[in-house]
This record gives structure tokens, C-alpha cells and sequence, in this order.
């Protein structure tokens, strides 16, 4: 039986674990891919909005010779501070749901990459899930077609290619430009006036000019409403469709986070945002010993928890445990 399972092994899930082993708190983390696998599945090349600082866990420091790091350098800071810290990190292994129990402790069931089934008992458990394993689908016709994709990893395989690029903000952005830098064809469709307000500030003047000289087209107020094998079709704000020579479709719509290991322990979820139930100085949901970290702690906005602020969550979910323990060693003595 551990103090604590931790489900998702992400830079929170992370900070979660070395907060509590600060602490004296036994802990596991389980993790259905590997290590931060979110940061795995960013662009190849992708440069963070944040500073090295902002992205530290645990005291131990992020140095990079950039005032913002790049994705590969996040992949080596997490692992070795998971390293330094000596983390139990069971990796492929999926959490599948978790079972309340009458003492008091959870059940966690798990399945590993051979399909083998087990069950974790710990005295509480914190849900740092992520948010990138469900992409917002669009709901159109077409969009089920191999040629759709949800990730962009780099630009290489489009080189020369058709490319639709669908949204508005710095991921489909920093897309469009590199798809250029390879010789696509690109089309942005985004439904806005423009794009987003949250543009890196270094990178938007860059996309601007690239539109204005033509290597870029950007279609604002539109949507694309159907996929087929050779085009995309897009509809404007006054109803007028453009049918496009297309090869593929790069749908960079955001994620949403799973909420299924929530709802299976019984953590209420406030209709309209789809978010659990939690108190925010403690990060304990409605179900006692039952905590959330992380992006999971936002409704359908997964804009409103980043890694600076996620990362904070584990101390919170640490020193209220540990008070939880104290005041039980203090009951016990009466």
C-alpha cells in the first residue's frame, strides 16, 4: 500500500511525486505511454513560451543556452530530475479506473503493453492525466480520412505537398510556417477575424509578412466543412464554399482531457466546463483522498493550466496529505 499513486507521469504528475517524496510520502506514478509523453508528441523543433525557470520541478535546475527552451531540451531536463529524484515510475502500463474502498484507501486497475491485468492499493491518488490524449474533433464529413491528422510532428513528409492547415493559434501557426519552409503549398483556415491574440510575440510579425507575401493563404471567418481524398471545402462567414486541391489536412483544433478516471472514482464534474469538483488551495476533490494536478484541473479551456502553474499543485496535494496523516496520528493519541 503506497501514501500516494500518482496516474500520469507528465511534468506535473512529476512534481507531484518529488513533492511527496519530499515529504516522506510513499509514491508510485503510473503512465499508460512513457515520461512526458505530451512534451514527446510537441513539434520536433517547437521552442516553449516560457523560461527555463518557469518549467523547473523539484529544485532542479533547467539550464539551457536559450532564454526559451526547446522541446528536445525539456525531454532531457524531466528525465534526469525523474532520475535524480529516484522515481517509481511504472511506464506502459494504462490506469483503467479506480475503485474506492471501504477503509477509506483506493484500487487502482492497470493494464500493461502484454495486456496484463493488476490492481494498485494506495492510501490516496492523484489524477495528473494530461490533456493530449483526446483532440477536439470538428465533426465533419472527411474527417475520419488517413490523410487527417491531429499532430503535427515536423514538416519533412509534406514537402511539396497541399496542406490545409485548420485553426488559429501558435500551434497551427508555427505549422504553417515551417510546412512553408519545406515547399507546401499552405492554406490556414481559421474561423476568426484573425488569428490568435496569444501569438508568440517573436513569431507572429514573421507569419504576417509571410501572408502578406502570398506563401502563406489565410482564410479568416471560414470553416473547413468537408474532407474528401483530393480537396478540402471551406465555407466563409457569408455561406460562399471554395473547394481546394488538397493533400493533407493538418487539424490543429486543441485536446481536451479524459475524463473517465475521474468520473469512475466518483469525482462530481461541473456540467458546463466539464471540470471536476476540487478545492483549490488543497487540489482534494469532492471524494476525500482523491486529488487533482495539472491541466485536468480545468474545465474545456486546457489554456488556463500550464506547466508553470501545474507544476505548483504538487506541493499543495503534498502538505495537505501530510497534515491529513498528522491529524490522524493526533486522534489516535487522544
Amino acid at each position: 500500500m503506497k501514501d500516494v499513486i500518482i496516474i500520469g507521469a507528465g511534468p506535473c504528475g512529476l512534481s507531484a511525486a518529488i513533492e511527496c517524496q519530499r515529504q516522506g510520502l510513499s509514491s508510485l506514478i503510473i503512465e499508460k505511454n512513457f515520461i512526458v509523453h505530451s512534451i514527446f508528441l510537441y513539434p520536433t523543433n517547437m521552442q516553449f513560451f516560457s523560461t527555463t525557470e518557469l518549467l523547473e520541478i523539484g529544485n532542479v535546475p533547467f539550464t539551457s543556452p536559450n532564454e526559451k527552451p526547446f522541446r528536445h531540451e525539456a525531454l532531457v531536463y524531466y528525465r534526469r530530475a525523474a532520475q535524480q529524484y529516484g522515481l517509481e515510475i511504472a511506464a506502459y502500463e494504462e490506469a483503467l479506473k479506480v475503485e474506492p474502498q471501504e477503509d477509506g484507501s483506493f484500487s487502482v486497475h492497470t493494464s500493461n503493453l502484454r495486456g496484463e491485468q493488476q490492481v494498485h492499493s494506495a492510501a490516496n491518488v492523484v489524477i495528473a492525466t494530461g490533456y493530449f490524449d483526446q483532440p477536439n474533433l470538428i465533426g465533419i464529413p472527411g474527417e475520419e480520412l488517413p490523410k487527417v491528422t491531429h499532430y503535427f510532428g515536423e514538416a519533412h513528409p509534406y514537402t511539396g505537398m497541399k496542406v490545409t492547415v485548420i485553426g488559429g493559434s501558435n500551434s497551427a501557426v508555427d505549422a504553417a510556417l515551417e510546412l512553408m519552409r519545406v515547399g507546401a503549398s499552405v492554406d490556414m483556415v481559421y474561423r476568426g477575424d484573425s488569428i490568435s491574440d496569444n501569438i508568440k510575440p517573436w513569431v507572429r510579425p514573421i507569419f504576417e509578412s509571410m501572408v502578406k507575401k502570398d506563401k502563406i493563404t489565410l482564410h479568416l471567418q471560414s470553416r473547413v466543412t468537408e474532407i474528401t481524398v483530393d480537396s478540402v471545402i471551406i465555407t466563409s462567414k457569408d455561406g460562399s464554399k471554395t473547394t481546394l486541391d488538397n493533400d493533407f489536412v493538418l487539424a490543429l483544433t486543441g485536446f481536451r482531457p479524459s475524463r473517465v478516471l475521474l468520473t469512475s472514482a466518483g469525482v462530481a464534474m461541473d456540467d458546463d466546463m466539464d471540470k471536476p469538483t476540487f478545492h483549490p488551495e488543497t487540489m482534494e476533490s469532492d471524494i476525500p483522498g482523491i486529488y487533482v494536478a495539472g491541466v485536468i484541473a480545468s474545465g474545456r479551456n486546457a489554456n488556463e493550466v500550464f506547466i508553470e502553474s501545474g507544476r505548483g499543485h504538487g506541493k499543495l496535494i503534498a502538505d495537505h496529505i501530510v497534515s491529513k496523516q498528522m491529524a490522524g496520528v493526533r486522534e489516535m493519541g487522544h
